[in-house]
């Protein structure tokens, strides 16, 4: 497959597409899930063009890892969540549904159920407030 410029994180990237922004640098960008499966969903993505791990230069996976530890450390505290589970998924085959690499950081609590991806468009106000509770401890 070849990448598709015109995915919804490129155009998140590129500023065509709105997103509840949580941090951003020269190379990567987090950002609310607009779908969460819990509250505090963050997605993490490189701004290099890359639909998978495996399309990804070593020092664009290098940054975006570093960059999902500290969102990932900053959701942690924001949702005193006992836990954080990081999914990456390559390819449909693999539950991949936007063709452009990204870390899903999603707290989580025991006995909390959860799927791969959310069911339902969350408000964009409570997102703006989800990412401003993380803004403010990075």
């Amino acid at each position: 497959m070849t990448y598709a410029a015109n995915n919804i994180f490129a155009k998140i990237i590129r500023g065509e597409a709105p997103c509840a922004k949580v941090y951003e640098d020269a190379h990567a960008l987090a950002f609310m899930d607009i779908m969460p499966t819990t509250e505090g969903h963050t997605l993490v993505i490189p701004k290099e063009p890359a639909e998978s791990l495996f399309d990804l230069s070593a020092s664009g996976a290098q940054h975006l890892i570093v960059t999902t530890q500290k969102v990932a450390q900053a959701v942690k505290k924001a949702f005193d969540a006992p836990g954080i589970m990081l999914m990456q998924l390559n390819g449909a085959a693999a539950g991949q549904s936007v063709f452009h690499i990204h870390f899903h950081i999603i707290p989580r609590r025991a006995g909390l159920d959860i799927t791969i991806h959310g069911r339902t468009m969350a408000d964009r106000k409570v997102l703006e407030k989800h990412a401003s509770q993380i803004r403010a401890l990075l």
